[in-house]
């Protein structure tokens, strides 16, 4: 558990959520939350946030990936409560972590894969359904060099088809979440 500034700085926290993230209290505190989560948290929970800060909600829960340390992610729920001064402002936020498995010391390696920037824009293709001869036109390749770059890519991220592949980019955070069309976030271009 952690309370929060209104502009989601960690204030404080106990010690289950320094053990989480995999630092101490003066190495966490003051950082920004999105700081701690993997790079596809922060537009879904910018929302939730918005309505907490504006009264429309009072409490939320979302699932996240977060960062134990540079190489090591956690999964799980993150529950986010308002806290309201006497005027019924926001005064700040309680954040509760409740990781999916109970034994966060084995934290799971993350390899992050690198696409370069035309891989990145083929799999937005992908994700939108686009054709290998409609990328092909938009990128001005052939339609055996798209297919070319979908093939290294569905074995970089070990997917079978077109649709694990997009499924897999998503869950590893690749993929912007809550926008049309998915966009690969820059994190992960090389």
């Amino acid at each position: 558990m952690a309370t929060l500034a209104p502009g989601l700085q960690v204030l404080a926290a106990d010690d289950d959520f320094f053990r989480h993230f995999g630092g101490s209290s003066a190495e966490l505190c003051g950082r920004h939350l999105f700081e701690l989560l993997h790079p596809s948290a922060p537009a879904v929970l910018r929302e939730h946030f918005s309505r907490l800060h504006d009264g429309r909600r009072t409490r939320f829960t979302e699932r996240v990936v977060g960062y134990r340390s540079q190489d090591h992610v956690f999964s799980g729920e993150l529950t986010g409560t308002a806290i309201q001064n006497r005027s019924h402002r926001l005064s700040g936020v309680v954040v509760l972590i409740k990781p999916d498995d109970a034994r966060f010391d084995d934290a799971r390696p993350v390899r992050r894969i690198l696409l370069s920037p035309l891989e990145a824009r083929i799999l937005e293709g992908v994700a939108v359904g686009d054709s290998a001869q409609a990328m092909a036109g938009k990128l001005y390749l052939s339609r055996q060099g798209v297919e070319y770059h979908v093939g290294s890519m569905l074995r970089k991220l070990k997917a079978p088809n077109r649709a694990a592949l997009v499924s897999r980019a998503f869950a590893a955070g690749m993929l912007t979440v809550g926008t049309w069309p998915a966009r690969v976030l820059p994190d992960f271009v090389k």
